[in-house]
Formats: C-alpha cells, structure tokens, sequence
C-alpha cells in the first residue's frame, strides 16, 4: 500500500514550508506524489498503476498519495485544478507536475527523466 500524507507528514517527508521558503526536499529517495479524490474516475485507474510501479522500483523512489478532499491545504498549496495531479519531486531541483490518467510508459519515462532513477532490472 502506498502511504497517505497529511500536512503534517508531507512537511517531514516532503517540504517543510513553515521552515523553508525555497524549495527543499526532504526526502532521502526521489518520489512521486499522487493527488486524488476517492470519486475520481481516472485516479481509480492510476492507482493500480502507482502500485505496481512501487514494486517494481523499491526503495529507489517513494510514492505517496494526498487525498484531495481530506487533505485541500496540501491541494491548494500545489493548485491542483484537476486530478489525477502528479508531483515528480527529484532529490535535487525543481519538483515538475503532471495531470491526467497517464499510461505506465509515461511514467516510466518521467521516473527516469525526471527523478533520474532507472528501473531496476531482476
């Protein structure tokens, strides 16, 4: 199961903005953040492939969920318009956002170019 962040686990795990204005990481593995609605359609559709693709890449990079309706601080504070959003957080630089139901090729793709992790081979 992918773990659910609140506000206060997103500033230990994530960003802390209370104590850094400039974007920090907090995190030791780059990770992928999921902002959802239990109601959402396609957000239903990303989850299995969230799942998987935990497996398959381990502890090289963590994927956390947000809960949207539960958590709308965190959503707002990132704009999330519309969900399925996802937040690529790489260990150094920018964080990118992505937005839909993306096919597991897409992300993929991002993971290795965005978090710079490549996937590992059994």
């Amino acid at each position: 199961m992918l773990e659910h962040l609140t506000k206060e686990t997103f500033k230990q795990k994530v960003f802390n903005w209370e104590e850094n204005k400039d974007w920090k990481y907090e995190g030791s593995v780059p990770c992928m953040i999921d902002f959802y609605a239990d109601w959402c359609g396609p957000c239903k559709m990303v989850a299995p492939i969230l799942e998987e693709l935990q497996k398959e890449y381990g502890d090289s990079i963590a994927i956390y969920k947000v809960d949207t309706e539960d958590q709308q601080e965190l959503a707002g504070m990132f704009g999330i318009q519309s969900i399925p959003s996802l937040l690529f957080v790489p260990l150094d630089g920018q964080p990118q956002m992505a937005m839909g139901a993306l096919p597991k090729n897409t992300f993929e793709r991002a993971i290795a170019d965005v978090l710079k992790v490549e996937k590992p081979v059994n």
